[in-house]
């Protein structure tokens, strides 16, 4: 059998795997997006299911404050002693000289919790990683930021040991690999066969993305990097990638990079890795940030590739090159698949779906509740979009560039500052924005906004609605370019504006973050700080 990739679809990178016994389980970053860590199961490596979100309590993640794409980095899930490990990074400060990284430990029993309160680690750096010997000891390696000019090295990883029993760090950080040019991040430690492999992402996050390899007969090194036969390296700084799309920019699965190796329970191995979809925008030529390059508003994905030693025990691509496969075979185990999650989400339930997010927060009755009127998700509003702190505002991951949203709503605002509707969002300071306001001349309006770095533009005007009534929200995605429309009859669909671009909803063309991918959202903004709430009926996001 047969799947394509990726496995994991919209904004899912950095994945680590682990298998117990016959289920299987992928976690991946969240960044500012609350609760923190995804996490997919699946029974058969085909079918996948989004199962939970481990970092559900402020104890566990804070991030009030944190810029875009700061926050969870990274996670590394294990399982060990009867436990599950997840280790993270929550990242504060890192648009600037000095990054701060903070690296915790917490453990279940199961995948569903309860967890831990968190372990500190160490704030070397981010992308921690826990490796559990055969002897019992535990180890974790990560890279080491480097804040001075010029850096010393391009690229450090530091290994230390964890004490399970005691809970902490013991002993020195000791460097295991520093070297110039080669920058390498995402490190993983595996043992086979008396060796210790350390599996590390190289190269960045880009189109240069790729995967090495290196092994060592002691956990602290020396570590020797593979070098492939069928390696192309064309510069100094390039990495000896055994995955890499770097120089066939006409692959469809850009960016692979940042692997994670499994061992299946009949003895097969495969790797999970980042990867991207790109479309057809591009920056232009005189952008501030990467130039002319492809925008990948989706974010970064995670895909499946099979894998197989070489007779000199080395991991590669079991295709034979370094090119990962867009359809990839997954092992003869009994097909699991999962219920379909409705299109529609009719807010029906005592709890959110866990599809969706908020930004930083958990947000309490205060700001969000599916009690006050059965069948309907309410929001109080609360501070506007531009907010590091409390938005009240809810997402779920946009998984295809061809796809549509709709939603009903019932709000009467009585001021301009009063606003709620439905979001194309990417961060901050990039979104679409189609939203019920007032106007002190028209009234109750319906208006589209448009904020791309900063820059704000009402798109279509402001179209005048009438009060007391319900009014659908909608958009359709066609190659990334948004039509968005209203309805109040819930059957003539009126356009707002016409068909813009929303390729700038993507890693390359926002000039803070860089690291997620484009959320579709519910949101209710009052700046008056009167809390003024609106209704949402239900919501549907149907990829196409």
């Amino acid at each position: 059998m047969k799947i394509q990739n990726p496995i994991l679809r919209g904004f899912n990178p950095d994945p680590s795997i682990v298998r117990v016994g016959e289920d299987y389980y992928v976690a991946t970053s969240t960044f500012e997006w609350f609760p923190g860590v995804q996490i997919h199961h699946s029974k058969d490596l085909a079918h996948w299911r989004l199962l939970t979100h481990p970092l559900d309590r402020v104890s566990l993640v804070d991030l009030r404050g944190v810029g875009a794409s700061q926050g969870v980095w990274a996670p590394c899930l294990t399982f060990a002693d009867g436990l599950f490990y997840l280790v993270y990074t929550v990242v504060t400060a890192f648009y600037c000289n000095m990054y701060d990284t903070h690296n915790y430990l917490i453990t279940a029993p199961d995948i569903l919790g309860p967890w831990s309160e968190p372990v500190r680690l160490n704030d070397y750096g981010f992308d921690p990683s826990l490796f559990h010997d055969t002897d019992g000891r535990k180890y974790v390696v990560s890279m080491v930021t480097d804040h001075r000019v010029p850096k010393k090295y391009a690229g450090r990883l530091i290994l230390q040991e964890y004490d399970g029993n005691t809970r902490r760090m013991v002993g020195s950080a000791r460097e295991i690999y520093a070297a110039s040019p080669i920058f390498l991040e995402g490190p993983h430690l595996f043992k086979r066969n008396g060796w210790y492999y350390l599996f590390a992402a190289d190269t960045g996050t880009g189109e240069g993305h790729g995967q090495t390899v290196m092994r060592s007969r002691d956990v602290w090194g020396p570590y020797e990097m593979y070098q492939p036969e069928n390696a192309l390296r064309t510069i100094e700084s390039e990495a000896w990638s055994v995955l890499t799309t770097r120089h066939h920019p006409d692959f469809p699965l850009q960016k692979c990079g940042h692997a994670d190796l499994v061992e299946t329970q009949g003895g097969e191995w495969y790797a999970v890795h980042l990867c991207g979809r790109p479309s057809k925008g591009r920056n232009p030529s005189d952008a501030p940030r990467f130039a002319g390059e492809r925008r990948y508003p989706l974010g970064r994905e995670t895909a499946l590739q099979k894998m197989v030693w070489t007779a000199d025990g080395w991991p590669v691509l079991a295709n034979g090159t370094t090119l990962p496969d867009e359809w990839v075979s997954v092992p003869e185990l009994p097909a699991c698949p999962w219920p379909e999650t409705p299109a529609r989400d009719e807010f029906d339930r005592t709890a959110l779906d866990v599809c969706w997010q908020s930004l930083r927060v958990p947000l309490g009755p205060n700001c969000l509740t599916l009690a006050e009127r059965p069948g309907w998700l309410r929001l109080y509003g609360q501070d506007g979009l531009g907010s590091r702190f409390t938005q009240s505002l809810i997402a779920q991951r946009l998984t295809e560039m061809n796809a549509s949203a709709e939603t009903r709503v019932v709000f009467e605002p009585r001021c301009f500052k009063q606003m709620a509707g439905l979001i194309l969002w990417y961060d901050h300071d990039n979104y679409l924005y189609l939203h019920v306001t007032y106007d002190e001349e028209l009234g109750k309006v319906v208006t589209l906004l448009k904020a791309e770095n900063k820059r704000y533009t009402t798109l279509g005007g402001y179209i005048p609605i009438a009060e007391g009534q319900p009014i659908q929200l909608g958009f359709t995605l066609t190659d990334m370019r948004a039509q968005f429309f209203y309805s109040v009859d819930g059957a003539q669909k009126s356009p707002v504006g016409s068909e813009v671009d929303a390729t700038f909803l993507s890693d390359e063309a926002c000039t803070e973050g860089w690291f997620t991918g484009t959320m579709v959202g519910l949101c209710c903004q009052d700046l008056t700080g009167s809390r003024l709430h609106a209704d949402f009926d239900w919501c549907e996001v149907i990829p196409i």
